[in-house]
């Protein structure tokens, strides 16, 4: 660097920080030497404070003119002067070539929200849960956080270094966030089943108990969301069948009504008889089969009802009433002479005695009989 460029770097007196970065939360404002001069302006910006560190030691303003007593700067511009800050510039340190005996740095914060901070459970969470007994869950989320008090910041965190990004503390922040909410979930004891009905409410109350601890570093946590807690895929898959099964209800009823569609379907095939036969079968023989797995004996098929009684009657022969027979009985009637078809019979509904040849049940008796022989010839 030439003498011109040199000299004209040490008349600048705006001290500022222009960054569009998300992700830095602190930066240490670059000067010759760390000397700031007479008279210099320091800007700070919305969004920002700034500490002054003299001589290793952060410091506040005492000129109650300009500023308010305080160990950080404020959003706004101000005039600094060997006055009001224990500093003396490099142009009244001329003498020494620029080499002043009072040394000063200016480190900027960012005190705007850093969102979207990722966390999870880097291993399962065992917990005794009161309708599954022991379970292993994972948990996901994000919380997210700002600069609460910046001179506790630097001393506990930055320390000497020029820049400090969300990343360098992250995995710190997580493991607190992780281990408050395993003590959280632990101490609840909800039930896994009702957990994504409380996930606004766990999160609010870890982010009140994470509160000091976050404090500690200058921090401030100011949401905690939980995404997801999730049992591991096995017991998953067997919470899904237990589900599907609670659907399903009555196992019998399903199975007949697959069977009902599925005769539906083989209507449309050209051996649609033999089709919906197979699939009532095969309906049938699924739902036996499901209720045997399951601890419930197949139910029977109905059984047929009884045949309807048949018609019996009674004759009159010589004087006599012989039955009631039914028409087996009366075929053997019939052979042994009783019943012919002027015999008179009466059944239950008859009005009266009537020949058994004008009774049109028992005409099939008598149609079946050979006719008379005919009479001999000459």
């Amino acid at each position: 660097m030439g003498l011109f460029d040199f000299i004209r770097s040490e008349l600048i007196d705006i001290i500022q920080w222009m960054d569009d970065s998300r992700e830095t939360m602190v930066y240490r404002f670059v000067r010759h030497d760390n000397e700031i001069k007479n008279g210099a302006k320091l800007i700070v910006r919305e969004g920002q404070v700034a500490v002054f560190v003299n001589e290793g030691e952060a410091q506040g303003h005492v000129d109650t003119r300009l500023f308010e007593p305080a160990d950080t700067f404020e959003p706004g511009t101000y005039t600094l002067e060997t006055k009001n800050l224990p500093l003396l510039s490099t142009l009244m340190g001329w003498k020494y070539g620029f080499d002043s005996p009072f040394k000063a740095e200016v480190y900027f914060f960012n005190t705007t929200r850093f969102v979207d901070q990722k966390w999870g459970t880097p291993n399962p969470i065992m917990l005794r849960d009161p309708e599954f007994g022991p379970v292993r869950l994972r948990a996901f989320g994000s919380y997210s956080l700002k600069i609460k008090h910046a001179p506790t910041l630097l001393k506990e965190l930055v320390g000497t270094n020029s820049t400090f990004e969300i990343g360098d503390i992250s995995d710190q922040l997580r493991n607190i966030v992780v281990t408050r909410f395993t003590d959280v979930l632990g101490e609840s004891k909800i039930p896994v089943l009702d957990l994504a009905a409380n996930y606004d409410d766990l999160g609010r109350f870890i982010t009140e108990r994470m509160k000091g601890e976050f404090e500690e570093y200058g921090l401030q946590l100011t949401k905690l969301l939980i995404s997801n807690i999730s049992l591991p895929p096995a017991v998953e898959e067997a919470l899904d069948k237990r589900s599907s099964m609670g659907i399903i209800g009555n196992l019998q009823q399903y199975a007949q009504y697959q069977a009902a569609e599925a005769i539906g379907k083989a209507g449309d095939n050209q051996n649609s008889t033999l089709a919906a036969g197979m699939a009532l079968g095969a309906g049938f023989g699924a739902a036996n089969q499901m209720a045997g797995l399951f601890g419930q004996q197949p139910q029977p098929a109905p059984a047929a009802p009884p045949p309807p009684p048949q018609k019996t009657y009674h004759l009159a022969v010589n004087g006599q009433t012989l039955g009631p027979y039914d028409l087996n009985a009366l075929r053997t009637q019939m052979q042994s002479g009783h019943l012919k078809r002027e015999t008179l019979v009466w059944s239950e509904g008859m009005a009266g005695w009537t020949a058994a040849g004008q009774v049109a049940e028992l005409n099939s008796l008598f149609g079946a009989m050979p006719p008379p022989p005919p009479p001999p010839i000459g």
